[in-house]
């Protein structure tokens, strides 16, 4: 059972019962998720490296295949696909211009 808002011993959603649990479970993870997002945009890092074309770093392709992938993912684990798909959008997004800057960081 959770005792605090920052306790990382936090309990299944479907077992919260006091905004206590919920606040303490959405918190905890949004820390998981921000492990996740610093490994993602360490593989955007690798990737510009990597890539000897700057122009090499947009693939649309690439892109909506990442969202289509997000897309069914949420699908079969019932969350709601447009929104997972409307913010990976903005996570490719955002992780190609990350990617521009770190491979125009490496080359200066």
């Amino acid at each position: 059972m959770c005792t605090s808002r920052h306790d990382s011993n936090t309990i299944a959603p479907e077992r919260c019962e006091t905004m206590e649990q919920v606040r303490a479970g959405v918190d905890h993870t949004d820390r998981l998720l921000m492990a996740l997002l610093e490994r993602r945009f360490g593989y955007m890092r690798a990737a510009a490296r990597i890539k000897e074309r700057r122009d090499a770093v947009r693939d649309e392709a690439r892109k909506a295949q990442v969202i289509a992938n997000a897309r069914q993912d949420a699908i079969g684990r019932g969350v709601p696909d447009d929104c997972v798909a409307a913010m990976w959008d903005v996570l490719v997004e955002s992780s190609i211009a990350y990617e521009m800057e770190e491979w125009d960081r490496i080359r200066r």
